[in-house]
């Protein structure tokens, strides 16, 4: 299929009629098209005291929106086309004028996608609905934002079936005294590399004119780390589409890793997704001399009450259907027969009940060693995700999770291009050092890594920085540094700014 704008209304979606109507000149479709900093300004300028009250309310709900950090949008911007941090800052929008008070809000990593720049942005405006009468609840792993929490609450020890236990709960300044994870890890700070790689050679996007990029030039090294940084709005994503939709390097071995939710049905897991199943069912098979299918919940394995789900829905009738776990196997989405064989003394559904690091343990005993099922999961535990069960749903994975079963799915093929969608996304502190290693391992291996990235971590280890700019929607889209991060810290760029007092802290 292919899609165009509507030649009737230029893809505004509305009719001749609403087109006509105009105000100051323009109509609701160019208005809609307009920066909202410019909309904001084109609002003020308006003198019509017949709407004065409206005009007042357009104005606080505009202003929300830059204050946010959203000002580089268009209203009539997609809402599919908005980052996860984007569409949760315009939730926001919603509350900042709200007169309601004993209110709970709670915020999953609201600082996901932001600048440090806009990051301070953001902890006002939590502190405004606090002191509003409110109660903030944040879950969020960046130290700038825990700092401003009046209490703190710490899960762990660990992740996964190591996790679940409140390890500290108190005063932020009593955090630091804590021995947690977290609380050891707060004042990490990576510093810059004494002797960066030298590229192999470039890849070159040339005129680059995407949404707001001004006719860019860049040349991005090979061989190398490199991040691609600015705040939130400057064009970075639409640097990268252009370099993924340029025609020229389309035999180059592009593979861009984002956080969007992994295509499949409700019954894929890690399992599944990453092919591990298929040397774990083999296995099982041959053990038993049985076929490869009966181990499988989506084959002749499945129980036949539940048809492998593990759970029954059911319709009530106009209201939401009720779920609740299937009876005949207890949640374990195999027919009884199946789960009475044994590899190693566990059955199937145990098996895939095992996290990342315990099963490395099974697989690598004698009675249960599988090297093919071995092999996946290494790559799953050198990517940060050894507490994930091998069955766990997809659709419980957070967008950096996710981003990171992608590429423990792409581990070990050699050369190539990855291209990485701030990838340190739902990343505790302590991770952080365990995922740069690994960007050094894939360069190492002969890969190209280039990272969309807001932490100053993964800025400090690159061996070149991209920073766009200076501002965002039309006041950036220009390339305003190019070099090493030992150069950027020198940058009067704001992200140069931020590097230096990350460095110096």
């Amino acid at each position: 299929m292919t899609f165009i704008p509507c030649p009737a209304c230029g893809g505004s979606r509305l009719s001749a009629a609403a087109l006509e109507s105009r105000v100051a000149g323009k109509n609701i479709a160019e208005l809609s098209d307009m920066q909202v900093t410019d909309l904001l300004a084109w609002v003020r300028a308006l003198d019509a005291p017949e709407v004065a009250p409206l005009l007042a309310s357009l104005t606080h709900l505009l202003e929300s929106m830059v204050q946010i950090g959203l000002g580089y949008l268009a209203l009539s911007r997609s809402a599919a086309s908005l980052s996860g941090g984007e569409a949760q800052r315009a939730k926001m929008v919603r509350h900042l004028g709200s007169p309601l008070t004993d209110v709970t809000y709670v915020f999953d990593e609201p600082t996901a996608g932001l600048h440090p720049q806009d990051v301070q942005a953001m902890n006002r405006l939590l502190l405004q609905l606090r002191d509003r009468g409110n109660t903030v609840l944040v879950v969020e792993h960046k130290p700038e934002t825990i700092a401003i929490a009046d209490f703190v609450v710490d899960m762990g020890p660990g992740a996964g079936s190591e996790g679940g236990q409140v390890v500290f709960a108190g005063p932020y300044s009593q955090l630091a005294q804590a021995d947690t994870l977290t609380s050891r890890h707060l004042s990490d700070r990576q510093g810059l590399k004494s002797q960066t790689r030298q590229p192999s050679g470039h890849l070159e996007v040339r005129g680059a004119s995407l949404n707001n990029l001004q006719n860019l030039d860049v040349s991005i090294p090979t061989g190398v780390l490199t991040s691609i940084t600015g705040v939130a709005g400057s064009g970075k994503s639409s640097l990268v589409t252009c370099l993924l939709e340029d025609p020229a390097l389309a035999d180059t071995g592009l593979t861009y890793i984002d956080q969007a939710p992994i295509k499949g049905s409700r019954r894929s897991s890690p399992a599944t997704y990453t092919g591990l199943l298929e040397p774990i069912r083999k296995a099982f098979a041959k053990a038993h001399g049985l076929k490869p299918a009966l181990f499988s919940a989506n084959s002749e394995g499945a129980c036949p009450e539940c048809k492998g789900a593990g759970v029954i829905e059911t319709q009530l009738g106009f209201m939401e259907k009720s779920t609740s776990t299937c009876l005949a196997c207890e949640g374990q989405r195999f027919s009884p027969g199946v789960l009475d064989y044994q590899l190693g003394g566990k059955n199937i559904s145990q098996v895939l009940n095992l996290s990342v690091d315990q099963a490395l343990d099974f697989f690598a005993q004698p009675e249960s060693k599988v090297p093919a099922a071995l092999k996946i999961l290494d790559r799953l535990s050198q990517v940060g995700l050894g507490y994930l069960s091998l069955g766990q749903p997809l659709s419980t994975l957070s967008g950096g999770e996710r981003q990171r079963l992608k590429l423990a799915s792409q581990l070990g093929e050699s050369g190539g291009t990855y291209i990485f969608d701030e990838p340190t996304a739902g990343l505790h502190l302590a991770d952080i050092e365990t995922f740069l290693n690994l960007l050094d391992s894939l360069v190492d291996a002969g890969h190209t890594v280039i990272c969309v990235e807001h932490h100053q971590a993964v800025i400090a280890h690159s061996d070149w920085v991209l920073d766009l700019g200076p501002g965002a929607g039309s006041a950036g889209g220009q390339l305003v540094f190019a070099g090493s991060p030992s150069q950027l810290v020198e940058a009067a760029t704001a992200t140069g700014r931020h590097l230096a007092a990350y460095l110096s802290a």
